[in-house]
């Protein structure tokens, strides 16, 4: 199991959102966290300034980062936001 962490904003954008949702995307988080290798359910994002991956959960995506080789011990979840939102941050 990969540890997760969530930023500032990611607390704050779970927060924001309904509670039914909000605790399908913290489970679908820890599903993909309890995977040998998450990586496989993600995909990578062209413009890095966001973050390195995102994953989609229905119609939210989390955007995340992993360490500087590209090992996945902790997912740092940076931010989770609707798709119509999450690219315009």
């Amino acid at each position: 199991m990969h540890q997760v962490f969530y930023t500032e904003y990611a607390r704050r954008d779970l927060l924001k959102l309904e509670r039914k949702i909000a605790q399908r995307v913290v489970k679908k988080i820890a599903f993909y966290s309890e995977q040998e290798d998450p990586l496989s359910f993600a995909k990578q994002l062209t413009d890095s300034r966001l973050g390195m991956y995102r994953f989609r959960i229905g119609d939210y995506r989390a955007l995340f980062d992993v360490d500087a080789k590209g090992r996945v011990f902790i997912l740092m979840i940076l931010r989770i936001k609707h798709r119509k939102d999450v690219y315009g941050i």
